[in-house]
Formats: structure tokens, sequence, C-alpha cells
């Protein structure tokens, strides 16, 4: 027997319009804030990045594919790595396939991360993708668009993630202090999340997620939005599903795997 609230076709259709102007207003505020997002000034990029790709060691403008726009994933998959973060790798599997809509709307798409490239081609493979990835393993790039910090940095409190700072993790260097971070709105063993990519807890969080913008013109690269933790939920397809399943999010901790894991 069910322990959720029941009720007839004319109470359900009486909620669901009250939950409409709700969903309504949620959807017109998001336009706003798309707006917002827009209207920020750009920084011009004054460095001259340089990422290996399929095609070689590239600089950043290549990544644009003769687009004036180009969207980077931030994707979470360090050096010692032995694999992608399964959150990285869920949020991938949603935006897998999504690059040629974009790139026929003037818009490239390219994932990065700090692993050498044939790192992340094997991992590309196993996984079925077909997005743009780069290494940006010889660059400053993370570092410098706040998803990659120091040991050092770790340990002193000098990481700065999602426009906060953090408070200093002292056996940084060793990896035996369990940081707690904020998953899907609860304490989630990050122990488990870092097992998944072969590491340990501080070298997995040294690595972070995030979403970048840019824009080019007149031959000039400009940084026009970044976004970080919660701020990519909008972009996690698994979640904006479950959102609408009758259990909604259902979670406790972390349940997701890498999609060729379940069951292993």
């Amino acid at each position: 027997m069910t322990m959720h609230r029941t009720g007839t076709r004319n109470e359900w259709l009486s909620a669901r319009l009250s939950l409409l102007e709700q969903e309504k207003e949620l959807t017109r505020r998001s336009d706003e804030i798309a707006a917002h997002r827009q209207q920020l000034p750009w920084v011009k990029v004054e460095k001259d990045y340089r990422l290996e790709t399929e095609q070689g060691v590239v600089p950043l403008s290549a990544l644009f594919k003769g687009r004036s726009q180009l969207l980077v994933y931030h994707f979470m998959f360090g050096p010692d790595y032995t694999a992608g973060c399964p959150s990285c790798s869920s949020i991938a599997d949603g935006f897998n396939g999504v690059a040629v809509h974009l790139e026929n709307h003037d818009v490239a798409f390219s994932a990065v991360s700090r692993a050498p490239l044939a790192k992340l081609q094997e991992f590309k493979q196993r996984m079925g993708w077909t997005f743009d990835w780069a290494s940006s393993a010889n660059s400053d790039f993370n570092h410098d668009f706040n998803v990659w910090f120091t040991p050092d940095e770790q340990r002193d409190g000098g990481i700065e993630y999602n426009y906060r700072r953090e408070p200093p993790m002292p056996d940084a260097q060793a990896g035996k202090t369990v940081q707690q971070w904020e998953l899907r709105g609860s304490e989630g063993p990050v122990e488990l999340m870092a097992s998944m990519t072969g590491t340990d807890v501080a070298t997995y969080t040294r690595d972070r997620p995030g979403v970048s913008a840019f824009a080019m013109q007149d031959g000039a690269i400009y940084h026009t939005y970044s976004s970080y933790a919660r701020g990519l939920d909008g972009l996690w397809g698994m979640y904006q599903w479950l959102d609408r399943a009758p259990l909604g999010r259902n979670e406790t901790g972390v349940w997701w795997r890498h999609h060729d894991r379940y069951g292993a």
C-alpha cells in the first residue's frame, strides 16, 4: 500500500496547476539569470595557453574551430587518476552528442583535463564518448581557471573554489584527512569517489569540476563566464530527469557509478 498522499484526478489537476505557476516563475527567473550571465564584463585572456589534442599541441584559439564562442567543461581527471571522476563522467554522459548541435550554432565545445592525452583518449574510448577532450598537462589553464590546486595550497588554506576560500587540509600531502564536500544536498563519501578514480582523497580533491565560457573577437580571446560545484546542476542531465521522477533524487550519498560499472 502506498504511503504517499493519493487523490482524485480533479484533485491532482488542481495541485498540478498550482505547481505549474511555480514552474513558470522558475522558468522566467532562469531566463533573467541567463541574461545577467550574458551581461558580465569580458576579460581578455592574455596568456598563451597550449593544450594537447588529437591534432597535436595547439593554442586555446584552436579549440574554437572557427566559431566565435567556446564552452569548456573542466573534467576532473588528474594525471594520477586511473579513471575519470564518476560525477564528471555522469555529466559527460549527458552532454556527449550535444557538441554537434552547439557547433552548428556558432559554439565550440571541449572538455579539458590535466591527465595526459593518451590516458584521456583511453578512457574516452572505454566510455564510448565522441566529444573533443584536450589535455592541459603542460599548461597553467586549470590552475588559472580555479579547477586545480597545488598540495601546498590545499595544506595551507590557499584554495579558493566556487568563489569561496576553503579551510586548510593539514595532512593533504599524505592524503589521510577526509574533506567532506556538499554533494547533492548531503555530506557525501568523498573517499568512495576518490577510490573510483584510483586515488586518495587529497589527490582527488585537488582537481575540481567546472564550466568556463570564452568569446573570440578580432583574434582576441575573452573569458566571459565560469561556474563550479552545484552551479553545474543544470548541466547534469541525470538530475534533471530525477527531479521529475516520483521519488525525486531519493539519495543519501553517492550512488552513481561509471556507466559501465553498474552491477560490477
